[in-house]
């Protein structure tokens, strides 16, 4: 889970209050990363109350900021909480989970919300259960989007035309409007070759 500041200050309090008291673990660790030499410096906390009432669950909260020598600035900063026990053996894996997750989640919903899928946080206004039922309906298209990228060789053409998803899936919508496929494949070919081709109708003679 990443912590965010402007949302967390009386988090940040406690952590002020621990870092006044010592009690917060503080280290630098030194990699090369694509030939550049960086500096991870860490500090972490376990066992930090997640708000000031009790009962309160305890968290184990850590930042980590990357600071690469050779720009001479810091290019990533972030914080994050986790059930795991952090020590100074385990801190930079778990930053890097961490971090892996954020990017995982921020650039799946970038592409949802701004690629062509169009789901937005107001995403259907339905009685009961019509927001559910279409956000399901979206994700199960973009699972299945991921799919074909990774195994149909027609698909994998057409992304490779068309660039971005919003190309994609604005040349399909204008397309279905006037024409008639008789299948996926009918449509990617006649993407493919800009309308000069079709797949083969297939029909018996009883």
């Amino acid at each position: 889970m990443l912590i965010r500041l402007p949302f967390y200050k009386q988090k940040y309090e406690w952590i002020d209050f621990s870092e006044r008291n010592k009690e917060i673990r503080t280290g630098i660790i030194k990699k090369y990363e694509q030939g550049k030499q960086r500096l991870y410096r860490y500090r972490y906390i376990n066992h930090l109350p997640i708000r000031e009432s009790e009962p309160s669950l305890k968290v184990n909260w850590y930042e980590v900021e990357i600071f690469d020598k050779t720009k001479n600035k810091v290019i990533h900063k972030n914080s994050f909480i986790t059930n795991h026990e952090l020590n100074d053996e385990n801190i930079v894996k778990m930053f890097n989970a961490g971090r892996t997750r954020w990017k995982v989640e921020n650039e799946n919903n970038n592409i949802l919300k701004n690629q062509g899928y169009n789901l937005e946080h107001n995403f259907g206004h339905g009685q009961e259960n019509l927001a559910e039922i279409l956000l399901s309906l979206n994700l199960l298209a973009f699972l299945f989007h991921n799919v074909l990228d990774l195994v149909n060789s027609l698909y994998q053409k057409i992304r490779k035309k068309l660039v971005t998803r919003k190309t994609f899936f604005n040349d399909i919508r204008a397309l279905l409007k006037y024409v008639w496929f008789q299948s996926w494949s009918d449509l990617f070919i006649y993407i493919l070759t800009d309308g000069e081709k079709r797949e083969a109708i297939n029909s018996r003679s009883g």
